[in-house]
């Protein structure tokens, strides 16, 4: 059975925009892209690796901050029956510890605060 959980945080460097909300605009599919590209590899890293099979960007919003733009996503993982109760603690642990502390996603920079992770 295949299993979802939300990931969400926000990037202190990328400027919210309003095409950012429109998930037809060309921003909005170019800054998927990205997201996909850092977010995907640090969960294939993580415990549920092996039963991750991917995310969906669902929405950008405003942060608190004219720099910030919150990311929300749901991600899915196969519920094998070798893989014990999904564990949002440790994936927000692995998530952690591969993020320097929740400060860096490759070139971008993270609010410390901002990683939710709810199973």
């Amino acid at each position: 059975a295949i299993r979802n959980f939300t990931l969400n945080f926000t990037i202190t460097n990328l400027q919210f925009t309003a095409d950012l909300a429109m998930p037809n605009s060309k921003k909005f599919k170019s800054t998927e892209k990205v997201m996909y590209y850092y977010i995907d590899p640090l969960l294939q890293k993580s415990s549920i690796g092996p039963y991750f099979t991917g995310c969906k960007v669902i929405g950008f919003r405003s942060g608190r901050h004219r720099d910030d733009t919150g990311i929300d996503a749901v991600c899915s993982y196969n519920n094998n029956a070798s893989l014990a109760t999904f564990d949002r603690e440790k994936v927000y642990h692995e998530l952690s510890t591969m993020t320097n502390g929740i400060t860096k996603l490759g070139h971008y920079s993270l609010e410390k605060n901002s990683l939710y992770i709810n199973g």
